[in-house]
């Protein structure tokens, strides 16, 4: 499994079009193949943060993912609503069975 985390600091003059074209880009990102969730959560000490948390079923699944207009469009959008330089990680994970 792959996860994808990631964050933006959002101006304050663009947060409410930050937060629909992240939820567009969301509910559009869960109906693509290998993806198996995909969220943006506001952060409950700075409302200006977005957080977004990603699971896919392997590199592939996210290699194609990043490759749809719609995504680099959205990562377009996102720079230019920034305070700050977006940042992402990726890591491979095994889930744990309890």
């Amino acid at each position: 499994m792959i996860i994808v985390t990631g964050s933006i600091l959002v101006r304050s003059d663009s947060l409410e079009k930050m937060l629909a074209a992240s939820l567009e880009h969301v509910r559009r990102s869960r109906t693509e193949p290998g993806c198996l969730a995909h969220a943006v959560h506001q952060d409950a000490e700075n409302p200006l943060r977005l957080v977004f948390l990603e699971e896919w079923t392997d590199r592939a699944s996210l290699a194609a993912h990043f490759a749809v207009p719609a995504s680099r469009e959205f990562v377009k959008t996102i720079r230019e609503m920034a305070a700050e330089p977006p940042q992402m990680n990726i890591y491979d994970a095994t889930p744990v069975q309890f």
